[in-house]
């Protein structure tokens, strides 16, 4: 099973608060080519990143912002 952001939702946050995808990878301390994997869902967050993350959007849950998939391996 893997973790993977919901892009969706997180570019709505995104929105409400003004700022870009850059910012956001800023703000977590990865590079934009990074944060850009992790929207488009080809690289998973680790469980640090998503504490991060989730710290950046306090009002959000967990499964606001994420979601688990079995990946079938």
């Amino acid at each position: 099973m893997k973790v993977f952001l919901k892009s969706k939702e997180v570019k709505k946050r995104l929105i409400l608060k003004n700022k870009s995808q850059n910012w956001l990878a800023n703000r977590l301390e990865i590079s934009s080519g990074y944060i850009s994997q992790l929207m488009d869902g080809s690289r998973n967050p680790s469980p640090r990143l998503r504490r991060k993350i989730l710290s950046t959007f306090p009002k959000s849950k967990f499964y606001d912002l994420f979601e688990i998939k079995d990946t079938g391996k």
